[in-house]
């Protein structure tokens, strides 16, 4: 059986990933000061038309004159399929020594991956770049979902894949009326009770969509990252949007308005207890094995070394969380 290596990506802490349009300078400030893991100037959908070529210029200010502290920031360039996306690139890219990633939208293929790379490879010999500027890559059509994996595994650059879900709906043409909750009649049935009432059970419309591209990510050592809950104002609604994309193995969840930035990071931030059990976990297991042992018991329920595997990631993520925070 022939093995894949993983490719070694770059490690980002990424709970929270907040949306600016490049267009409205008065947020640039507010971003950097935020608490937000990961920020993006949106060239893309935040953008009208006529106003693209002074927003690529005035996402290049932003970049050079803003201390942005250690935040990672991308700008998300206009599609491929547009006038605009190879220059939003070339210009970005060649300007903006501060830029850590290019967001791409509508990932479609291996083919649009490869085709940003090669002008960042470029851009970065002619100026002389030697830290690589990393790619995210949105998946927001259909076309994208069937071909994640090839485009999970399409180029080392490529560090995080997104679920688009606005533009997912409108590619499945969908009729959901809030981009990132869930739609009342993906629901099933129950039999009739005793007094003869019968109980709709909601599921999430977008659960397989969601696990696929997780499973891409995880296959090639990808960030996988939730994307945007339109209803700013509903806290209990996008922390629990947040929790399930954490139950499926996503690193964070976009947020498109300042506050909802503290309740990605709450979310994506390993608990007390978890890490409390994790740190019991791992130096009970570690002790037992120093003794010969493969399995005890902790609390009722049999632990081996599957669970010193599960601490480590829980471990890992925490510590680093904590020397981003106390280095912020």
């Amino acid at each position: 059986m022939t093995s894949i290596k993983i490719p070694s990506r770059r490690f980002r802490v990424h709970r929270s990933e907040l949306a600016v349009p490049a267009s409205s300078e008065h947020f640039f400030e507010k971003a950097a000061r935020s608490n937000v893991d990961v920020v993006f100037l949106d060239l893309e959908d935040s953008v009208a038309p006529a106003q693209k070529d002074a927003a690529r210029k005035l996402a290049i200010a932003a970049l050079r004159d803003i201390d942005w502290g250690n935040k990672t920031v991308a700008v998300r360039v206009n599609g491929l399929d547009t006038q605009w996306g190879w220059r939003d690139i070339v210009e970005v890219a060649q300007s903006s020594p501060r830029l850590d990633l290019i967001l791409l939208p509508k990932a479609g293929g291996a083919r649009d991956i490869e085709f940003v790379e090669t002008l960042l490879t470029g851009i970065e010999a002619e100026i002389g770049r030697t830290d690589p500027i990393g790619i995210e890559a949105l998946i927001e059509t259909a076309l994208g979902l069937a071909n994640v994996e090839e485009i999970a595994r399409s180029s080392d650059r490529l560090e995080a894949l997104i679920f688009g879900v606005g533009d997912f709906i409108i590619s499945m043409q969908a009729p959901d009326r809030m981009v990132g909750a869930i739609n009342p009649d993906y629901a099933v049935l129950t039999d009739a009770d005793t007094n003869g009432r019968r109980h709709a059970h909601y599921n999430d419309q977008w659960h397989h969509a969601m696990a696929r591209i997780a499973a891409a990510c995880r296959a090639y050592g990808l960030r996988p990252v939730d994307g945007p809950y339109t209803n700013f104002r509903d806290e209990q609604g996008y922390k629990a949007s947040a929790a399930r994309a954490r139950a499926l193995g996503f690193d964070g969840k976009w947020a498109i308005h300042p506050h909802q930035v503290d309740w990605a990071n709450e979310v994506f931030t390993p608990s007390e207890t978890l890490v409390a059990w994790a740190e019991k976990v791992s130096a009970a297991v570690r002790e037992a094995a120093a003794k010969g042992q493969g399995a005890i018991s902790i609390d009722g329920e049999l632990v081996d070394l599957a669970h010193l595997k599960m601490t480590h990631n829980v471990l890992e993520r925490s510590r680093a969380i904590s020397a981003r925070t106390n280095a912020a």
